[in-house]
C-alpha cells in the first residue's frame, strides 16, 4: 500500500492505495504520529482507491481516531471505495469514524478550507455476495416450467443464459462461523415466489457455496453445505447451511474471520461507550 500525505493550513488528507491489511498498519500509525507531533490533529483519510482492508487495518482506523481526539483534533474518512464502503457500514465503523463522500464534505465538517475536487474511481465488487448452486440439477430443472425452458437447451432464471451444469444464484450472506453461513437470496430475476424460492433450497437439500472472507482472505473460499433452516419474507428467503464438507484450511480462516469480526465488535462497543 501506498501512503501519500497532502498538508492543507490546519489539516492533512491521508491517500491511501492498494491492499490496507496488516503489514501497513505500522506505517499507517507512524504518518499519523508524525502528523500530531508536527500539530496537524485534524486528519481525512481518503480511501478512493484501497481495494482492500482486513480486520487489523479497521481495528488501526479505531486506534489512530482515539489518538487524534486525545490530542483535540479527528479522523474522517473521504470516499470510500465501495469495498471499504461495504465493509466500513457492516461492522458499524461509521459510528465511530464518520465517512464523507468527498474530501471537501470531510473538510467542511472540521469547518476548515476545502480542497480541489479529484476525479473518482470505485470499484464495484461485491465482497457479501454467495455464490450457490446445486449438487442434483435436476432440482433446478425441476422448478422451471417448459414455457422457460422453450424448444433448447434450460434457461438459467438468474442469469438468463443456457444453464446446462453451470446454473447458480447469488445471495447476500447475513452471517458466517466455522459450522456454517446463512443468507438471504430476492429471487434474482427467476420470477419465483418466496414459498418457490423455500421449496428450491429446501431443508435438507445439499449445495455448493462460494464465499468470501473481505477483511481476511481475497478470492472465493469454497464448501458443500445442507439445508437446515428456511424462512420465507415477503421479498425472499433466508436460508442458514450448515457445512459438511470444507477445507480444513478454509474452516480455519472462517474461524479467524469470526475472532476477528468478534474482536471489532468489542472495538466499536468499547469507542461508542467512551463517547
Amino acid at each position: 500500500m501506498h501512503i501519500q500525505v497532502e498538508p492543507r493550513d490546519s489539516y492533512a488528507i491521508l491517500h491511501l492505495r492498494g491492499e490496507f491489511d496488516t503489514y501497513y498498519v505500522p506505517a499507517f500509525q507512524d504518518e499519523v504520529e508524525s502528523l500530531i507531533k508536527a500539530g496537524v490533529c485534524h486528519v481525512v483519510l481518503n480511501l478512493r482507491l484501497v481495494k482492500f482492508i482486513n480486520s487489523t487495518a479497521l481495528g488501526g482506523l479505531i486506534k489512530a481516531s482515539k489518538i487524534l481526539s486525545a490530542n483535540g483534533g479527528h479522523l474522517l474518512i473521504a470516499r470510500p471505495s465501495r469495498f471499504c464502503k461495504d465493509i466500513i457500514e457492516k461492522v458499524g465503523l461509521d459510528r465511530v469514524i464518520p465517512v464523507h463522500d468527498t474530501d471537501e464534505a470531510a473538510a467542511a465538517a472540521f469547518g476548515l478550507d476545502t480542497p480541489e475536487p479529484q476525479g473518482d474511481s470505485e470499484f464495484e465488487v461485491d465482497k457479501s455476495s454467495v455464490i450457490f448452486s446445486p449438487t442434483d440439477l435436476s432440482r433446478v430443472e425441476h422448478f422451471i416450467t417448459e414455457e422457460e425452458r422453450g424448444s433448447g437447451s434450460p434457461v438459467n432464471p438468474v442469469h438468463g443464459h443456457s444453464f446446462g451444469g453451470r446454473w447458480s444464484g447469488i445471495a447476500r450472506m447475513a452471517s458466517l462461523d466455522e459450522s456454517g453461513l446463512s443468507f438471504t437470496w430476492s429471487g434474482g430475476t427467476s420470477g419465483l415466489s418466496p414459498f418457490e424460492m423455500g421449496q428450491l433450497l429446501a431443508i435438507g437439500t445439499q449445495w455448493k457455496l462460494k464465499f468470501r472472507l473481505p477483511l481476511l482472505k481475497k478470492g472465493y473460499c469454497e464448501a458443500t453445505a445442507i439445508a437446515k433452516e428456511v424462512e420465507e419474507r415477503a421479498d425472499g428467503v433466508k436460508v442458514c447451511f450448515e457445512f459438511e464438507e470444507i477445507a480444513d484450511e478454509t474452516r480455519e480462516a472462517v474461524k479467524q474471520y469470526s475472532a476477528d469480526m468478534a474482536y471489532l465488535k468489542d472495538e466499536l462497543r468499547e469507542a461508542t461507550e467512551a463517547d
